[in-house]
């Protein structure tokens, strides 16, 4: 073939690559979905008007693609980095930035983060999106996420008295006059039993029922139609949590839910609502009028016979015997074989609860997670990390560990390291450390 011949077909070539790595996988999201999905919501959230909250939730909502970081948003920010095209405003969600439903301030706009499902489902897509913007009135108002620590209720004893609970504050929701007032009451003792054992982690279970739980209750109670669905998604999120291996980064999803039910139907005012770790429970226990004992683990235990505690025995024991056996495997990653380890100062985690199992004191294990801290951003997509119990610590498993400037990479998990970090090799490890000066 002549050089003449040779060099059109080289252009070709090139022109081909280019054009497949240009190309990105289209979102389900398009604009004219998009426009629907922001009418809906807006209409939704204009509905309910401030009548909950004291302020209509509707606010800048950008929508997200995972895969592609596509930004789909509703309104403009303030430096003009998302384009307007068919209605909507879009853009591309920097690298360097965890995608989650934490409320970012992204070009001098405080945008509500709605993450899309892999897969097109419209009563998720509304529910993911009212709760990135309750979560936006609350970053308004003065209430974050970060803060609390609930690794106690991985204990056995707590998840006992936590799916006691639940069971009263299922009882309680579908029944009415005396009966639930009963049903309300040994919930409460129950919760009393476990805070009695607990008595430090009360703040913390406050506040992740409150910033957590109060979230799935409105987002469950704006996007359902009359209170047969909303009691009906309110329980299946409660059955999808109940079944879980963990609870110390899930529980609290459901149970100031259930609460704030109990709360609504009573005719609470959530407008008072002015602080982080607001007890729900006691809040249930005044407008109800109920009385409960000076120590509530005195009648806990006989209460208990009303609510299955056998099964619910049993139930436990068939989760330790499900967690030895599946987590041997993976504990050697951390304990006996070559790491990175990593020291957490201001982390933030985003994470799947039901991906989370906690391994007494060896700390917690999160299957998938993103994390961002002073170093940089990591994201574990496989194999896991280990994050001890304190929050000071974390490793990965450093097996294909490649390193190409300040992007690092092993098998499941990638890094993106900041300047003025570095990892350094100490024997078969390695370590993430701020530069010396």
């Amino acid at each position: 073939m002549s050089s003449l011949m040779r060099k059109p077909l080289f252009l070709l070539i090139l022109f081909l690559l280019a054009a497949c790595r240009g190309k990105q996988a289209e979102s389900f999201m398009t604009s004219d979905k998009a426009l629907r999905y922001f009418s809906e919501l807006e209409n939704i959230c204009n509905t309910d008007n401030g009548q909950l909250w004291g302020k209509n939730l509707y606010g800048p909502l950008m929508f997200i693609d995972r895969s592609t970081r596509l930004i789909i948003a509703n309104s403009p920010d303030e430096e003009g980095i998302l384009k307007l095209s068919g209605g909507i405003y879009t853009g591309i969600y920097p690298r360097d930035m965890l995608i989650s439903n934490t409320p970012q301030y992204f070009g001098g706009v405080l945008f509500a983060i709605a993450p899309l499902p892999p897969e097109e489902n419209d009563y998720n897509i509304k529910t993911v999106a009212v709760h990135s913007l309750f979560h936006r009135f609350q970053e308004l108002k003065g209430i974050r996420s970060a803060g609390y620590n609930t690794n106690n209720m991985d204990e056995k004893q707590a998840r006992l008295w936590i799916k006691l609970e639940w069971k009263a504050l299922r009882k309680a929701i579908i029944s009415e006059g005396q009966e639930r007032k009963i049903a309300l009451r040994d919930a409460l003792i129950f919760r009393g039993a476990n805070r009695e054992l607990y008595s430090n982690d009360a703040n913390d279970e406050n506040h992740f029922e409150n910033y957590e739980g109060l979230s799935t209750f409105t987002y469950t109670l704006l996007c359902s139609a009359g209170c047969d669905e909303f009691r009906a998604h309110l329980f299946e999120a409660l059955d999808r949590i109940y079944a879980m291996q963990s609870y110390a980064r899930s529980y609290g999803f459901i149970h100031g839910a259930l609460y704030a039910t109990l709360l609504h139907e009573k005719g609470f005012d959530f407008k008072m609502i002015s602080t982080p770790n607001y007890d729900l429970g006691m809040a249930a226990k005044d407008i109800y009028g109920i009385e409960l004992p000076e120590f509530c683990r005195d009648v806990a235990g006989s209460i208990a016979l009303n609510y299955d505690i056998a099964e619910i025995n049993r139930e436990e024991e068939e989760r330790l015997e499900g967690i030895l056996e599946g987590l041997n495997k993976q504990v050697s990653i951390f304990t006996e074989k070559p790491v990175v380890y990593f020291q957490l100062e201001s982390p933030y985690f985003d994470f799947e609860p039901e991906n989370v199992h906690s391994l007494d004191t060896l700390g917690t294990l999160y299957n998938s997670i993103r994390v961002s801290d002073s170093w940089g951003k990591l994201t574990v997509e496989k194999e896991g990390c280990l994050i001890s119990n304190n929050f000071k610590n974390l490793r990965i498993s450093a097996k294909g560990f490649n390193k190409v400037r300040n992007r690092i990479t092993g098998d499941g998990w990638s890094l993106i390291l900041n300047d003025d970090w570095e990892i350094i090799v100490v024997g078969p490890n390695y370590f993430v450390r701020k530069l010396m000066p």
